[in-house]
Formats: structure tokens, sequence, C-alpha cells
């Protein structure tokens, strides 16, 4: 069965996708789902759990110094 066809492959390729793997670490899950490696299925996924968090962090480092300058401006602002 084709995996357009097979609503579980369907479902699991939209997860992937909003979770925003490329289309080659998706077929790469899929592949690894064929031959059965559950194991390096769990690694590729948490990779990029990895990744999206390290990019998260970075972000709200961003955010914090952003909202240090508007601070600061408010603060200056009541003097």
């Amino acid at each position: 069965m084709a995996q357009n066809e097979n609503p579980y492959a369907y479902t699991v390729l939209q997860n992937l996708k909003d979770a925003g793997c490329t289309d080659e670490m998706a077929e790469m899950f899929m592949a690894l789902q064929d031959s059965g490696d559950g194991e390096q299925q769990r690694r590729l996924l948490s990779g990029h759990r990895k990744h999206l968090l390290e990019k998260l962090h970075r972000n709200q480092r961003r955010i914090d110094c952003l909202d240090y300058l508007i601070y600061q401006m408010e603060t200056k602002k009541e003097e």
C-alpha cells in the first residue's frame, strides 16, 4: 500500500512536517519505519527535538535582550 493510501503513514508524515522536519528527514524516518528500526527513529526525532530546543533557547535570549532594552527605555523615560 502506498504511503498516501495508508492513513497511519499520512498522519506520521503530517506530524513530521508540522514539527518542522525536512522532506529528507521524513523519508528517512519512514524508511526506518519500514525496516523496523525504532531505535534509529527515536534518535532521529531526539536530534530534531534538540535542534528545535536550541533554537528556542537562542530566540529566548534574543527576546530577553529586547525586554531589557525596552525596560531601560521605559526607566529612562520616567526619570
